[in-house]
């Protein structure tokens, strides 16, 4: 069997109006059968708090259809950002796609 993966390059702010856009991407993705989804976060350089609950509201929507949900590539600031609201605890974060590959795709 063999997984299907995408990967969503996200940019910029991550705020209420490309949270709704994210919440229609990741549906859209589990609608067409991804079993793993990486959110690469590499150009995102500040999440409000509309954009974290869009993370929540994606990690819902994958888990509701078995569908795996991971995140990379987050700045120095998002990742204190992820501590300090304790988001760090529900997302599987990797340093970038590489180390993604190395740890997931690699033993699956």
């Amino acid at each position: 069997m063999s997984l299907s993966v995408k990967v969503l390059e996200l940019s910029g702010i991550l705020d209420g109006i490309r949270g709704n856009e994210l919440r229609r991407e990741v549906s859209g993705i589990v609608a067409n059968g991804a079993n793993i989804l990486l959110i690469d976060m590499k150009e995102v350089k500040f999440i409000d708090s509309s954009g974290l609950g869009a993370l929540v509201s994606a990690m819902q929507i994958t888990r509701n259809a078995n569908t795996k949900l991971f995140i990379c590539s987050i700045s120095d600031q998002v990742r204190m950002l992820f501590e300090l609201t304790k988001m760090d605890r529900i997302f599987q974060t990797f340093a970038d796609q590489d180390e993604f590959n190395r740890q997931v795709l690699a033993t699956q």
